[in-house]
């Protein structure tokens, strides 16, 4: 799979700085008019580059975070640039249960599912998980030397028992807050796309999620961002293989 034109959508300022910086992309006022998502667009080697970041909330003055931000960010993206592939980029929770460390780079595996729409009623029930597909990672994590995992999305950083067993029931290994809304977004427009996430917390250690997420968040944005940069480079080397 040849890829000309890349969109990597990343929820947070703080994600996505380093692959501004890196590929030294600029920043495009007014790219998708009055509406929040932000716009940084480059070249690099033999691709054009699109990153979108959420935006802030203009009532709240918070970065969106979430799955509503992360659908309008990807709509526009879309409409906007028409990219060959769509890449999330991200943090995410784990479990240690699993093997996952804090650091650990994830790459999205078979499908994204929604943990936190239960609907018990049949046809809404599978509905509601969402099971939208995955670009098949499986040859980019040998050859980086990446994890998979099924990826599982939910509004809300903490996990309340239900969630941790309706993860648990999905097959679910990373948790984040966008990942199935941006695949279901792409899936409608038939683009290809996946995740790759680093892990600031473990889900089922003894400290808070928030708590993690903020003692670790720079070193798995650091963590994210080598893998970024390793991922455009051997897409801009060979492209994909499915």
């Amino acid at each position: 799979m040849n890829v000309s034109k890349l969109c990597l959508l990343v929820a947070m300022p703080a994600e996505a700085k380093p692959l501004i910086q890196h590929f030294n992309l600029v920043p495009q006022d007014g790219y998708f008019g009055k509406l929040p998502p932000l716009a940084y667009t480059g070249r690099y080697r033999n691709i054009d580059m699109l990153v979108v970041v959420n935006g802030q909330d203009p009532q709240h003055k918070v970065d969106l975070v979430g799955t509503q931000p992360a659908t309008l960010a990807a709509q526009v993206a879309i409409e906007r640039f028409t990219p060959d592939l769509i890449i999330n980029a991200g943090t995410a929770g784990a479990f240690a249960r699993n093997g996952s460390r804090i650091g650990d780079v994830y790459l999205s595996h078979q499908h994204f599912v929604f943990h936190d729409r239960r609907i018990p009623i049949p046809g809404w029930d599978t509905y509601g998980a969402g099971l939208y597909p995955s670009f098949d990672t499986t040859t980019l994590a040998a050859a980086l030397g990446y994890k998979q995992g099924i990826v599982t999305t939910g509004n809300s950083l903490d996990m309340p028992p239900i969630d941790e067993q309706t993860i648990t029931q999905l097959g679910g290994e990373v948790k984040d807050m966008e990942a199935a809304a941006l695949a279901w977004v792409a899936s409608l427009h038939g683009i290809p796309f996946f995740s790759v996430k680093s892990i600031t917390d473990l889900m089922d250690s003894e400290k808070t999620t928030q708590e993690e997420f903020l003692e670790n968040l720079h070193a798995a944005s650091e963590a994210l961002k080598d893998a970024c940069f390793a991922i455009i480079d051997h897409i801009a080397e060979g492209g994909l293989e499915r």
